[in-house]
């Protein structure tokens, strides 16, 4: 074997008994991904690295102290007897209101996502054949919903209320509560069962549902349902949009630094029934191809003794609202149409504004929870751009070291298209938001519990791994919630995706 000088601008030939060969210029084909990762770890436990050689100065100079070096310090203690009792009261002082100042810790306990009866499942087919059979659609909106449906990302199996599967559909009171009724019981009764939790202890009750508000409201209903007691603290939020799942969080974590000692349960769902879209104008009649039946139930705790049966450890909520402007707040709108029915109309200029929610959540968000490494590059580009060059492209972070998982609402396919190119995510990283669009389309808040529901299913969630839940609402809202699994965590008794999960994921066309 012999070896000849670097060509083609730095492979290098090697002579064999079999011809010649090219070895790569490995200093021009290093993974920038590891040298990334190599100055992310060194920035991020520099402090520590610091720290090595002052603790092996410490203990040398420790080693060196004879008997009558420390006999020297106790009596010097002894002749500042007063100093030393008020340091020390100040010290234990200053402990006792730091433990009874700092934030509760806020623990998930287990969830539960509600799975409707394969009886209301609604193929593309019969989504059509029902919409024609209505009469109240001409053949221009059949087509466009024809259209919006093959591009949706939903699959064959997502769910309608009962109500809308009739001919002709009954979008009464009636039916509307009952489905409220099974998608809100239907998921408490199974986190109820697998947390052996009774009802009775929960001190707090958040329910958020944007278009359905009877009276009495939602969380009067689950009240009266299981019987919790008088002196519960219930809420029940309305018109806020598919984010108002983290805002219920948001809420139910800081009652929880108030009352000690207690549980609190979040619902999040939607309700269909009264808010089908029986009109023509094509603006509004996007959510009907998009909006499914679903909800989720979560059991929080800021009992220290639940951490160790816990699933996750709440860190971070941030909540961006653009409602001051005229076009975020009119870009999901709740109207009538020309000939009075009433829908969810939606604005072309939907994804510019999710995107600028977005940007400033990540601002806020960004200095929490990305390492200093990414802070620091962050800063240098942007500083070097305001100096030298304005052309400068701005540096994007990389959120992908800060979180191992993502659970962007599934609100339809553009919005996790336009996610996964602007924070630079894989296929892997929105594989669960993909797939629970396609199971059970866009179910509006509770849909980031169905995408936790998956990455548990798969069997990917890792102690300490950190999980970031964004979702996008009416208002215009974009808010976030970041949790870190307190072990290996396993999919909850009757997931959603319990009897299907090994068909996921499914090859889309996109």
């Amino acid at each position: 074997m012999e070896a000849s000088e670097p060509v083609n601008g730095g492979s290098v030939q090697i002579q064999t008994e079999n011809g010649t060969r090219k070895l790569p210029n490995f200093l021009q084909s290093v993974n920038m991904k590891y040298v990334k990762l190599g100055y992310h770890y060194l920035i991020t436990h520099l402090f520590k690295l610091c720290l090595v050689p002052l603790m092996a100065v410490l203990v040398t100079e420790i080693s060196r102290l004879t008997p009558e070096d420390l006999y020297q310090i106790w009596l010097h203690l002894q002749y500042n007897l007063v100093a030393f009792i008020i340091l020390s009261a100040l010290a234990v002082f200053g402990s006792t209101v730091f433990i009874m100042t700092r934030p509760r810790s806020v623990y998930l306990v287990d969830y539960s996502c509600y799975l409707p009866p394969a009886s209301l499942q609604v193929p593309y087919q019969k989504f059509m054949d029902h919409s024609r059979l209505i009469k109240d659609f001409n053949d221009s909106s059949l087509e466009f919903q024809r259209k919006i449906l093959e591009r949706s990302g939903l699959g064959e199996e997502t769910y309608l209320p009962e109500a809308l599967h009739c001919i002709p559909p009954t979008p009464t009171m009636v039916a509307a509560r009952q489905e409220a009724e099974q998608v809100m019981f239907g998921a408490l009764d199974k986190l109820f069962e697998n947390t052996q939790i009774n009802p009775r202890d929960i001190g707090v009750l958040v329910v958020n549902c944007s278009l359905f508000n009877p009276t009495p409201s939602l969380s009067a209903m689950i009240v009266n349902k299981y019987k919790l007691r008088g002196n519960v603290k219930s809420f029940n939020l309305g018109g806020m949009g598919c984010s108002a799942g983290v805002i219920a969080i948001d809420l139910a974590k800081d009652m929880l630094q108030v009352h000690r000692n207690t549980y609190a349960v979040v619902v999040s769902t939607e309700n269909i029934t009264q808010n089908w879209y029986f009109g023509n104008k094509k603006a509004m009649l996007i959510p009907n191809c998009l909006f499914r039946v679903g909800g989720s139930a979560i059991l929080l705790s800021n009992k220290p003794r639940d951490r160790r049966r816990s699933k996750y450890k709440l860190v971070h909520t941030v909540r961006t609202h653009k409602g001051a402007g005229e076009k975020a707040f009119n870009c999901v709108y709740q109207e009538q149409d020309e000939n009075g029915k009433t829908g969810v109309s939606l604005s072309k200029e939907l994804m510019a504004i999710a995107g600028e929610a977005l940007k400033a959540n990540i601002t806020t968000l960004g200095p929490l929870v990305l390492p200093i490494s990414e802070q620091i590059l962050f800063f240098a580009t942007l500083v070097t751009k305001k100096l030298f060059n304005a052309k400068l492209k701005p540096y994007i972070p990389d959120f992908k070291l800060a979180f191992d998982h993502f659970c962007i609402h599934a609100g339809g396919r553009a919005v996790i298209d336009e996610l996964e190119k602007n924070l630079q995510l894989s296929q892997t990283h929105v594989e669960a938001s993909r797939m629970t669009l396609h199971r059970f389309g866009n179910t509006s808040s509770s849909s980031i519990w169905y995408e936790l529901a998956y990455i548990e299913a798969k069997g990917r969630m890792r102690k300490g791994n950190r999980v970031w839940q964004i979702a996008f609402g009416s208002g215009f809202k974009c808010n976030s919630a970041v949790w870190v699994a307190l072990h290996n965590v396993k999919p909850s008794v009757s997931s959603p995706w319990e009897h299907c999960i090994d068909r996921y994921p499914v090859k889309l066309d996109l």
